[in-house]
């Protein structure tokens, strides 16, 4: 398999990647057919796989207009992923000019291509860096010199905690960064769940094989179990709801039954 110019030189192509998977998704070209491949048998059981990634993302951009407009100019994007349109940066700083954005990721590619897309914006980077050691993302250089967190941050972990298993305990990370957040902070959350999928759950089981067959195991969890990560947090009207239910631009009854599956939430330090 050649490797492409942009692919940095220390991964290995022949590993399919959650985040190149989920730029495949979204109609991205920095993806290999290894994560192609994977992703069609991901989407042989589920095949409305893009209409969530697209509800999602239309969910973040939601949720990053609402915390402007609540006054929030500084974001921290941990599992940010591969760079595509419309990006926590570009809104951000369309809204709040000179907001100031670090973006987390532990793929090499992810972080490369970031890098590229924010050259010459002083006001966001980039850190390759994993939720599971907040403790390094907060005393990383970029956080350092981009977000004060005596002020009020939104924190975005926006499909990411569903491919930490339990085992990992995901909830100390986030309590570990709730703690070190200012009062009015924000967390913004999406979540795959078997509640919502128009399909048998047996069905859906099937796209769960594929992740954990290619060692990214993808952690269906009940409402209940996502509404622990906003412990601390005062939930935000409308609560922890499908995506498409979440503040809308447009009538949700005109989305796609897909797009309804997994939650969406935003919570607000006391």
């Amino acid at each position: 398999m050649e490797r492409p110019a942009w692919a940095p030189r220390s991964i290995d192509i022949s590993v399919p990647s959650v985040s190149r998977i989920y730029d495949y998704y979204l109609g991205g070209s920095h993806n290999f057919e290894v994560d192609r491949d994977a992703a069609r048998r991901a989407m042989e059981f589920m095949p409305g796989l893009p209409k969530i990634m697209q509800a999602n993302r239309a969910f973040m951009r939601r949720a990053v207009r609402f915390a402007t407009g609540e006054g929030i100019t500084q974001f921290l994007d941990i599992g940010s992923g591969i760079p595509t349109f419309g990006n926590v940066h570009e809104i951000a700083q369309e809204s709040r000019p000179g907001a100031h954005v670090v973006y987390v990721d532990n793929d090499p590619v992810a972080v490369a291509h970031s890098q590229a897309v924010l050259e010459g914006n002083e006001d966001a980077d980039v850190l390759a860096a994993d939720l599971l050691k907040p403790g390094e993302i907060l005393a990383s250089s970029q956080v350092q010199r981009l977000i004060d967190l005596n002020r009020p941050v939104a924190l975005l972990l926006v499909a990411i905690l569903h491919f930490v298993e339990d085992a990992d305990d995901p909830y100390k990370a986030v309590a570990e960064l709730r703690d070190a957040l200012a009062p009015g902070s924000l967390l913004v959350v999406t979540h795959a769940s078997y509640e919502g999928i128009p399909l048998f759950q047996e069905q859906a089981e099937g796209t769960v094989d594929v992740y954990k067959n290619i060692r990214n195991p993808l952690i269906m969890r009940s409402r209940e179990d996502i509404a622990r990560f906003f412990e601390g947090y005062d939930m935000v009207e409308p609560g922890l709801v499908p995506m498409p239910d979440w503040r809308p631009d447009t009538a949700p009854e005109d989305e796609d039954p897909y797009s309804f599956a997994g939650f969406a939430g935003v919570g607000r330090t006391a």
